[in-house]
């Protein structure tokens, strides 16, 4: 069960979970490390201030800080808030986990409530430490997130399944054995930490210490807690909301937000939650027997490599020590040729195992994980973390698939030595690649005819002679850089056809092929020269797109359906040369402020294009913009948008540059510099704006100019 460890451990504080609370995004926090990294926000982000407003928000509402006032008038990037009411500005710091906590300006009031039941700010916000979304709380703080008891009982089992002694809870750095529990405080504690943090004096005296082994009997036998709703605390969970996947009580039914939703019984929900996971972890536990399986079998290879080596070598000097003197030099060679793919063949299997004893380490634990859980009786806890852990266990399932568990690398080695030549013919001795001796395959022929270029796409297609009498099992074809260097693999097997993407525009490619078989290579075919576009044609992409974008136009047009920023990439990357495309804005209501910029492939796509290091944008509004990367604002431009507004995007990757214009104008100065790696085109939108992509235009004249110039 150690592998389980890491899932029973908190983000923050990387200790076991005390008191889990659910965060909407699914991950678990302990309530006083939530408490921890709150933050707090402007009055005019608060729900209060919100629904005063008139606009429509949920119970939590994630953070949109677009146009928040949150950093000076030189765009800095650091915001910084006023620390609690009537107390001055107080800078902001950052948290051990990268997340933003601003700290109170005065001391906070004398409480007799513990730090995590201690009442929260109002205005306060929480960033996921995991998956990095922020929301705003409610009047109702952290007690407004549901307790994760289901978590708190595999802890339990977890740490009364380890046979290690009791440490103590309030040693600073290498924990003591503890020698009592404090059955009101349910803390061990070692003597000397006893002496100091509980002294048997005043209220403290009062308090029962018993004997670690025996405090931790009473733990395991103390009665779990009755779950209860989180809109009405008095109340416990009686039913499951179908829409909200939650467990909800009578009065969320009646008066709540969940009276108009589908709702079915806990208990059966319950059952048919608890077996679409067990469902779900008999093949996850098929997948990792065969890993396991699979294991054996590499493990093996290594022997059987390493035996196979030794008898290759010691073949091998017996041969060349026949050759007496004139020998010895070409044998040095060869040796270590033998060395090298023994090398080679022990590392890709090396790597292997080690990939896949990472893989199996992780599938177990949370297989155990899972096991752990489905012993709940709790139906309204099991509920809370079902789903995500079913995602989960089918993502995990997916991950063995797509020939995770075949061997990347053979045990033989191919190579034979002919000791036959004579003395004069030495300096010519080398190994013969394959042990059968019949005929490697013929030249295959470049089909210059169906042989073609589009954008950055090469499509290139070959045949056998047609007297060929030797068949081919496989076929190598090999391009180079595009600016004259080695040639590489780019596709390996027995097809006639292979189409390459992702080259660079504008450059000339060199493409050859050869054929394989069992005895070894033919010669290289004759080299095709080919031109990549010098312009780029492309559309946006719905494959990678957010599931509310809207396309039309052959996939030229955009809007959306949500009141939230969506984002969709361009099907083409770059990664060298200089391009430009422009977006047209079809439809512009209500001010909405959409983002365009270059994206990786792997950018967010639920948030404003911008938010995450992945994307280096400009965000617009009616009347200036921004620029944003890594949610950082900076260089506020005088100048907005309209309907019929054109937005034209500079990448330029030999100067390492993003440039944006509106309507023929440079927007700002340079917005982005050192844009290095492969970047797609990308907009962000809601349903408010509509938009249209234009491409394969040349770079402007003036930017032309201005580039020769310098």
């Amino acid at each position: 069960m150690e592998e389980m460890e890491e899932e029973l451990k908190c983000p923050v504080c990387g200790s076991f979970y005390r008191e889990p609370i659910i965060l909407p995004c699914s991950h678990n926090l302990c309530q006083a490390c939530a408490r921890n990294i709150l933050v707090q926000t402007p009055e005019s982000e608060s729900p209060q201030s919100r629904r005063a407003s008139g606009s429509g928000v949920s119970d939590y509402d994630y953070l949109d800080l677009d146009k928040m006032s949150l950093y000076s008038e030189a765009d800095s990037g650091y915001g910084s808030y006023g620390g609690f009411a009537s107390a001055p500005t107080t800078p902001c710091q950052k948290s051990p986990n990268g997340v933003r906590v601003f700290p109170p300006a005065m001391p906070p009031p004398a409480t007799h409530l513990s730090p995590a039941l201690a009442p929260v700010p109002r205005n306060s916000c929480i960033t996921c430490p995991q998956c990095h979304r922020s929301l705003i709380l409610d009047d109702r703080g952290l007690r407004g997130f549901p307790k994760n008891r289901v978590l708190e009982g595999v802890i339990d089992r977890y740490q009364q399944s380890k046979a290690a002694a009791l440490k103590c809870q309030l040693c600073e750095k290498a924990p003591k054995e503890a020698t009592v529990m404090c059955e009101q405080c349910d803390v061990f504690y070692c003597d000397p930490c006893r002496l100091r943090c509980h002294p048997p004096r005043g209220p403290l005296a009062k308090h029962r210490l018993v004997p670690p082994a025996q405090g931790r009997v009473s733990r395991r036998l103390s009665p779990r807690k009755v779950s209860t709703c989180t809109d009405h605390e008095l109340e416990n969970h009686s039913m499951y909301c179908v829409q909200c996947k939650m467990p909800v009580c009578y009065q969320c039914l009646e008066e709540g937000k969940h009276s108009s939703h589908e709702v079915k019984a806990l208990g059966a929900m319950w059952k048919l939650h608890k077996s679409q996971l067990s469902q779900a972890l008999n093949g996850l536990s098929d997948r990792a027997k065969e890993a396991k399986e699979f294991l054996v079998q590499l493990r093996n290879m290594v022997q059987q490599i390493q035996e196979n080596s030794v008898e290759f070598e010691a073949c091998l000097v017996a041969q060349c020590d026949a050759l007496i003197d004139a020998l010895n030099r070409r044998k040095a060679q060869l040796l270590a040729r033998v060395n090298k793919e023994h090398e080679h063949k022990l590392k890709v299997v090396r790597d292997q195992i080690s990939h896949c004893t990472v893989k199996l380490r992780q599938t177990t634990g949370l297989m155990e994980y899972c096991l752990e859980v489905i012993k709940e009786n709790d139906p309204s806890g099991f509920l809370q973390i079902s789903d995500a852990l079913i995602r989960r266990v089918h993502l995990t399932e997916d991950q063995w698939g797509k020939g995770t568990l075949t061997p990347r690398m053979t045990t033989d080695f191919d190579l034979s030595l002919d000791n036959s030549p004579l003395l004069q013919s030495i300096h010519q001795l080398d190994f013969v690649q394959m042990k059968a001796s019949s005929p490697v395959p013929a030249t295959p022929i470049l089909q210059l005819e169906e042989c073609c270029t589009h954008n950055n796409s090469a499509t290139l297609s070959w045949k056998q002679p047609p007297l060929s009498t030797v068949p081919a099992e496989g076929y190598i074809l090999e391009l180079d850089d595009g600016n004259g260097g080695q040639f590489r693999e780019v596709y390996v097997g027995k097809e006639t056809m292979c189409t390459v993407d992702g080259l660079h525009f504008n450059s000339t490619y060199n493409a050859r092929v050869k054929a394989f078989n069992k005895t070894g290579v033919s010669q290289y075919s004759k080299t095709l020269v080919l031109q990549t576009s010098e312009v780029a044609w492309f559309a946006f992409d719905p494959g990678s797109a957010h599931s509310d974008i809207i396309f039309s136009n052959d996939n030229l047009t955009v809007t959306c359906s949500s009141y939230d920023d969506r984002v969709v990439l361009g099907k083409t990357g770059f990664s060298k040369g200089v391009h430009y495309w422009e977006i047209t804005v079809d439809r512009y209501d209500n001010h909405p402020d959409p983002a365009f910029g270059v994206a990786r492939i792997d950018v967010m796509k639920d948030v404003m294009l911008g938010k995450d290091d992945k994307a280096w944008a400009m965000y617009v509004d009616n009347n200036r913009s921004w620029f944003m990367h890594n949610n950082s604002h900076t260089n506020r431009t005088e100048g907005g948008i309209a309907k019929g507004a054109t937005i034209g995007v500079l990448l330029d990757l030999n100067r390492k540059t993003l440039t944006f214009f509106v309507n023929d104008e440079q927007q700002g100065p340079i917005a982005f510099e050192n844009m290095e790696g492969l970047f797609f085109p990308a907009v962000s939108l809601n349903r408010n704006v509509q938009v249209t992509l234009h491409t394969g235009l040349p770079v402007p004249d003036f930017y032309s100019s201005r580039a020769s110039i310098a």
